[in-house]
């Protein structure tokens, strides 16, 4: 089933693993192809798209690609050309100049990854406009995915967008993309084992709402991926092709749930903390990049607790003050209103407490199953000359700690690191990263 699940999703005839009828996603057309040059017309036509394309890169994908997608798309109408300059920040300033300079026309053409596939998903949501994205590189999970990752008043969110109409991938272009964005790809795809434990956490503590097709879409490429990370490095084509299948996948579960919490759990959360919080004369460093070191953080955590006796959880003290306090005004009780969603008090821990207390071995048994060992989820980095430690970002440990510590203040999702917190046992938290 995993050689054509792409195909019968778009055409929606998968059938949902959770014992529904069929799954359907919004995108119609998926592209895969060792080269798109000369036929990015034909591919992009069928999708009745209008006869005026805004096109979105920056100045390194538009000489990278931008520009032959440009001139090819010519030949359907009017192309409006919009290179943002250096390498943009996906914020809300920069989707409003997309937005205004964009104001006539019909559809979206992204060209790049991350950001820009983020800028433009959320600018043709805001708009009531289609979009496709060409990508440049196989960098993260987001190209099908519904949220974009848009920072607004210093405070990264995850929020609701579209996905895009169709998704176009040149394999040649993809492997020669610099290692290190190939190395994203594979951390941002390495985070399913921690987020999935992390879901299924919140699922089986509080009832909240959660689904295994997502995973069963990633099993099959998946393990060919992480069995094969020299083989991707080399720029093996099929090594390409299933990070490239894995990152499409993982959008899409993410896509059918309407939410992100299938990928993006407390891993993410550290990351995020960091994007806001680090310093910006630090060395940059990409979102998959982040990702494959903060698995590993949270993948030792969730070893630590699973392996530990049953968890007493406490009531939170914090409230409003100690968050204002701790992060400012605004950003404060923005914050709050975050964390207050999963605080609990004492009834909340009492609860818990007695749920641990009869069903503890069955709850980890069931985690276990889904998760891979910190030590296996290491080495595959390793053998991709990927990041695996903080230092290796360019991040202080002092501060990374201190990341760990507060990153589940930014987000209302219970994760092993709220479970930890409340139970006392985050600490230490040098053994974690």
């Amino acid at each position: 089933m995993s050689k054509d699940m792409i195909d019968q999703l778009i055409a929606g005839s998968l059938p949902d693993p959770d014992g529904g009828s069929v799954l359907r996603v919004v995108t119609r057309s998926v592209v895969i192809a060792p080269s798109l040059q000369g036929s990015e017309a034909d591919i992009v036509a069928p999708l009745e798209l209008g006869r005026h394309l805004a096109v979105v890169s920056d100045s390194t994908t538009h000489e990278l690609l931008g520009a032959r997608v440009e001139r090819a798309l010519a030949s359907l109408g009017r192309v409006t050309s919009i290179v943002l300059p250096g390498r943009p920040h996906p914020d809300a300033a920069t989707v409003e100049r997309i937005r205004a300079e964009s104001a006539t026309a019909d559809a979206f053409v992204a060209v790049g990854s991350g950001t820009i596939n983020d800028l433009c998903k959320y600018a043709s949501a805001r708009d009531g406009k289609r979009y496709v994205v060409f990508a440049t590189a196989p960098s993260m999970n987001g190209y099908t995915s519904l949220n974009a990752a848009i920072t607004v008043d210093g405070l990264k969110k995850s929020l609701a967008a579209q996905a895009p109409l169709g998704v176009f991938l040149d394999l040649a272009i993809l492997a020669a993309a610099p290692a290190r964005m190939i190395r994203s790809g594979l951390g941002d795809s390495l985070c399913r084992p921690t987020a999935q434990a992390d879901w299924l956490l919140s699922h089986l503590l509080f009832d909240r709402p959660y689904r295994t097709m997502p995973f069963v879409l990633l099993a099959a490429d998946e393990t060919q991926l992480f069995a094969e990370p020299e083989a991707l490095m080399a720029g093996d084509l099929a090594a390409m092709t299933c990070l490239v299948r894995t990152l499409l996948l993982s959008g899409f579960g993410t896509a059918i749930c309407g939410n992100s919490q299938p990928a993006s759990q407390g891993e993410h959360l550290i990351s995020h903390f960091a994007d806001m919080f680090g310093d910006h004369s630090w060395p940059d460093s990409f979102h998959g990049e982040q990702i494959g070191v903060t698995t590993l953080t949270m993948a030792r955590l969730q070893e630590r607790l699973l392996a530990g006796p049953p968890p007493a959880l406490q009531a939170s003290a914090a409230d409003e003050a100690v968050f204002v306090a701790r992060y400012g005004e605004d950003l404060g009780r923005s914050c709050w209103a975050e964390f207050a969603q999963k605080r609990l008090d004492a009834a909340g821990a009492r609860a818990v407490n007695e749920r641990i207390a009869a069903s503890w071995g069955r709850i980890r048994q069931a985690i276990a199953r889904v998760t891979h060992p910190a030590l296996f989820l290491a080495d595959v980095l390793r053998r991709a000359g990927a990041p695996t430690a903080p230092e290796a970002l360019g991040w202080p440990r002092e501060f990374y700690h201190r990341a760990v510590r507060h990153a589940r203040d930014i987000r209302g999702r219970y994760t092993f690191l709220d479970l930890a917190a409340d139970s006392e046992s985050l600490e230490p938290v040098n053994e974690l990263g």
